[in-house]
């Protein structure tokens, strides 16, 4: 356990911000900035993509995927920003250490586009990849902060709507939420370098629009039946305001006879797996990640 790595990591994430409610725009651009610090691994190769009416990125190991296999993963930024491009230090490592490809998705953000935008642009890519003659077997979900709730709830939608469940979910920190009630979210709140309940508030607003947040595509950590629910792994750091999302979801699934692994990292902040190369949990994280979904991801074979 590198207690010196995650120590100088907290004390860099806790560099003064400015204070108080921002922007949208200055909230993105600031989002962009420290995204852009981190470390994207070699050995991939990117190109523009189109999943249902939305773009993404296609991203590859640079000499060739695993055949069939595919992940599509789901951006963080509070549904209000982030993008494809400042999801891949994630997205990346884990085509690197799969030898999958990678569909990220550039799906719509509030305030411009609130619930259910974001669970309606992940259900029709994950329905085009099926319509391209993907076997589900193959395709796994994953997702880092809100797109790791969206990795939850694009899973509900798409078992509502008659889809078959991919074959696996992956998600980091993400948020499942939105009534907040997880005693995490005032427990934790000293030790999150990232998150208060007022800054959750201001970006989850946007995405709510007024909506009650009782719902189960909004808070699945209290509301939703995972029932039919593929395998999950779900990996979250002790530091987090969300903590308890991941912790009473995993129950919910435990409950529904779903299989579920909850892999929790002391001391580790928000998405700490974005930090290779900086943290060594952030590393051992991923490889864990990866094999998860290699073990689940896989097509089918047909015998003669």
């Amino acid at each position: 356990m590198s207690r010196q790595q995650r120590a100088e990591l907290d004390a860099v994430l806790r560099r003064p911000r400015p204070e108080g409610p921002r922007t949208v725009e200055a909230i993105r651009a600031g989002f962009r900035a420290m995204m852009a610090q981190l470390i994207v691994p070699d050995g991939i190769r990117t190109r523009p993509a189109l999943l249902g009416d939305r773009p993404a990125v296609l991203v590859e190991p640079a000499g060739g995927a695993e055949p069939g296999a595919t992940i599509l993963y789901f951006h963080g930024g509070g549904f209000v920003f982030g993008s494809p491009e400042t999801a891949m230090p994630l997205t990346a490592n884990l085509v690197v250490r799969t030898g999958f490809r990678a569909f990220s998705l550039d799906y719509r953000l509030a305030p411009e586009h609130p619930f259910p935008a974001a669970i309606d642009d992940a259900v029709s890519a994950y329905r085009a990849l099926l319509d391209g003659g993907a076997d589900p077997a193959a395709i796994a979900f994953a997702g880092d902060s809100a797109g790791g709730g969206l990795t939850v709830t694009a899973c509900l939608a798409a078992r509502d709507a008659g889809l078959p469940v991919p074959a696996a979910i992956v998600a980091f920190s993400p948020g499942l939420d939105m009534t907040r009630t997880g005693e995490s979210v005032t427990a934790k709140e000293s030790a999150d370098p990232f998150f208060t309940r007022e800054s959750l508030e201001h970006t989850g607003s946007m995405y709510l629009a007024g909506r009650d947040p009782n719902h189960p595509l909004l808070s699945p950590a209290t509301l939703a039946d995972l029932t039919g629910f593929p395998p999950m792994l779900l990996q979250v750091g002790t530091n987090e305001v969300l903590l308890d999302d991941s912790t009473r979801l995993a129950a919910r699934a435990r409950a529904a006879g779903v299989d579920v692994i909850l892999d929790v990292t002391a001391d580790v902040p928000h998405v700490f797996q974005a930090y290779t190369g900086a943290l060594d949990e952030a590393d051992e994280a991923l490889d864990r990640a990866a094999l998860f979904l290699t073990q689940h991801t896989r097509p089918r074979t047909t015998t003669p």
